[in-house]
Order: structure tokens, then C-alpha cells, then sequence
């Protein structure tokens, strides 16, 4: 299972004080990411390679922190920040304590809701990923579960060049790690690194 992960220098893959109107919180710009996610939305073309690692998994999951801003009971209808045509093209599968039906979207996503668990989730994606790649897409919460249980084979992170001091921060929480460094490559506004998670 793969892991992609946009984070500050010092770690961080969102802010304190994320909220619905700044998702990603005190994130040193507007609150949507774009500081973090500029290599991503902005200069895609420049990092077509790593776009499409990151889109080229069957299945993917995902934290409900980062599906949306819902909490608790499903007490409205919520899609996710992305629209009526998802990028994701397949199933995915957030993570959540409380029960809703699958929701079908636009262009091929359907999102799952699992309530039982990361190993569930993963049991889940890989039966409908077939003999294709599982994908973590986050956030760092979600990303740290995965990697303290051992789930986790390959974390590509992308690193954009400035620091938010607080917030949502990858490894919290995880025990050490051994990591072999796959590949990396600078590009004008991020670093790409690929790291093998070793047994």
C-alpha cells in the first residue's frame, strides 16, 4: 500500500483551526491548502509524473476529517470538497464511527464509509482494488494509523519549502521507523521524496 502526503518542511499537512470555510486551518495562507497543494492545482504539468502515481491506485482511503468538515451524526448531506466528479475515478473508502450509505459520484468514485476500522478499510480496498495498488490519501491522522500498524510500503511525500510551526503533523504518534529512500526530485515549488517503509 502506497501513502502521498503534501507537508510543510517541519511536518505539518494542515494547520490548527481547520474549520469548513478553512479546511485546512491556519495553513500561512487562505485556509485551502494552496501554499501546500500549489505543486498539485498550480504546476501539475511540472509534476505530471507524481500526479499520476498519485492517481494511478484502483482504490483509496481516506480519514473523514479529510473527506469533510462533518462531525459526529451524518445530520446533512456532505460529498466531499471535491465536487460532483471526484478526482479519485474509483472506490473510496473513509474512514468514520457512525453508519451512511455508499454515495455514488460523478466520473466513477463511489465513496464507502467504514466503521470498523483501519484493517477493515484496507481489507475492503484491496478487494476492490483486484491486483491494483491501495492508496492512503490522508490526511496525517489517517496517514499515522496506517504507519503505526505497519500498512504502510511506500510513503511518497511532497515537500513544499516553508513551515507551519503547529498543527495536523505526519508521524505523531508512530513509533520509529526504518525507511529506505527510493527517489527523490526537486521541482521548483516542492521536493518529491519516496521512501520504502522496511519491515
Amino acid at each position: 500500500m502506497t501513502c502521498d502526503l503534501s507537508v510543510s518542511v517541519d511536518g505539518y499537512s494542515a494547520g490548527l483551526n481547520q474549520s469548513e470555510e478553512r479546511p485546512f486551518g491556519d495553513d500561512g495562507g487562505d485556509g485551502w491548502g494552496g501554499r501546500l497543494h500549489a505543486w498539485f492545482a498550480g504546476t501539475s504539468e511540472e509534476n505530471r509524473a507524481e500526479v499520476n502515481r498519485m492517481t494511478a491506485a484502483r482504490a483509496f482511503i481516506m480519514g473523514r476529517n479529510m473527506f469533510g468538515p462533518v462531525r459526529g451524526e451524518w445530520d446533512r448531506e456532505w460529498n466531499g470538497w471535491w465536487g460532483d466528479d471526484p478526482p479519485f475515478h474509483g472506490p473510496v473508502f473513509v474512514l468514520t464511527h457512525h453508519p451512511r450509505d455508499p454515495q455514488p459520484m460523478d466520473g466513477g468514485t463511489t465513496f464507502h464509509f467504514v466503521t470498523d476500522g483501519i484493517e477493515s478499510a484496507l481489507a475492503r480496498a484491496r478487494e476492490a482494488a483486484g491486483d491494483g495498488d491501495v492508496a492512503v490519501q490522508g490526511g496525517a491522522t489517517t496517514a499515522n494509523q496506517y504507519l503505526a500498524a505497519g500498512l504502510i510500503d511506500e510513503l511518497r511525500l511532497h515537500i513544499v519549502p516553508f513551515t507551519l510551526g503547529a498543527g495536523t503533523r505526519l508521524f505523531d504518534g508512530v513509533p520509529p521507523l526504518e525507511l529506505e529512500q527510493a527517489e527523490s526530485r526537486a521541482a521548483t515549488s516542492v521536493t518529491h521524496v519516496t521512501y520504502r517503509v522496511l519491515p
